[in-house]
C-alpha cells in the first residue's frame, strides 16, 4: 500500500485524516509544518502528500515549491481558502489537486485514490502492452512513461502526463475543458475551467519552444484543446 504524508498544523485534522486513510490500508506519516514535511520526504518513500497552506516555520506554498524542485509526487493542497485565486496559486506552484476546508472525508479519500492511480501509472511496473506515440518531435513512451521533445527529456507531473497522453492518443480530436477534466479526474466537471487551464499552461511551458505560439497543444477558441496530427 502507499505511504501518504499528511501535513497540517492542526493536529486534530491530521488525526482525522489519518483515521480515514488508515482504514483504507495506507501508511501515514505526519508533519505539522513545511520543514518537518520536507525532512520526512528526504528520509522516507512517500507516494502522495496532503499539504495545508497556512502553517508555521514553512507554509504549504513554499514547501510545495521545494518539493517540486526534486520530485513529481502527487500533492493535494488542503486549505480553508476557497477563492479561485488561491486554488490557481496552488496549482501554479505544482500541486495536482486542491480541497477546501471543511471537507468531506469520503471526497478526500476519493481524491487520494484518484491521484495515486495516476502516479502508479507513471511508475516502473511494466504494462501488458507498450505504446509509443509520436507527434512531430514530441514522443511519449507509455510503457516507460517517458516524454521527450526533439530527443530531450521532459519532466511532467502525473496530471500533466495524463492530459498530454489523452490529447496525443486522440490527435486531431478537440476535447472541451469539461471532457478533459472528466477523463483525467474521473468526476463531474464543476468549475473545472481554471484547473484545466493551469495544467495546460504548465504542459506548454515544458514541451513548447514558444508557449505563446504552441506547436503541439493548441486551443480551439470556444471549444477546447487539441493536438494536431503531424
Amino acid at each position: 500500500m502507499a505511504n501518504i504524508l499528511v501535513c497540517d498544523d492542526d493536529k486534530e485534522i491530521v488525526e482525522a485524516i489519518e483515521i480515514y486513510l488508515r482504514n483504507e490500508g495506507y501508511t501515514i506519516y505526519k508533519a505539522y509544518n513545511g520543514e518537518d514535511a520536507l525532512a520526512i520526504l528526504r528520509k522516507e518513500e512517500i507516494h502522495l502528500v496532503i499539504m495545508d497552506v497556512m502553517m508555521p516555520k514553512l507554509d504549504g506554498i513554499h514547501a510545495t515549491v521545494k518539493i517540486r524542485e526534486c520530485s513529481s509526487v502527487p500533492i493535494i493542497i488542503l486549505s480553508a481558502k476557497s477563492e479561485d485565486t488561491d486554488k490557481i496559486l496552488g496549482l501554479n506552484i505544482g500541486a495536482d489537486d486542491y480541497i477546501t476546508k471543511p471537507f468531506n472525508p469520503l471526497e478526500l479519500v476519493a481524491r487520494v485514490k484518484s491521484n495515486l492511480r495516476r502516479y502508479t501509472k507513471l511508475g516502473s511496473m511494466p504494462k501488458e502492452s507498450s505504446a509509443i506515440y509520436r507527434i512531430g518531435g514530441l514522443c511519449i513512451n507509455d510503457e516507460t512513461k517517458e516524454v521527450t521533445v526533439d530527443e530531450e527529456a521532459v519532466r511532467l507531473t502525473p496530471i500533466e502526463y495524463s492530459i498530454l497522453l489523452l490529447l496525443v492518443k486522440n490527435a486531431g480530436r478537440v476535447f472541451s475543458i469539461d471532457q478533459i477534466y472528466e477523463n483525467i479526474w474521473n468526476e463531474e466537471a464543476i468549475g473545472a475551467d481554471n484547473t484545466v487551464a493551469v495544467h495546460i499552461r504548465h504542459i506548454r511551458e515544458k514541451i513548447e519552444i514558444n508557449p505563446k505560439e504552441p506547436k503541439y497543444v493548441k486551443v480551439v477558441w470556444g471549444v477546447g484543446y487539441k493536438v494536431d496530427r503531424q
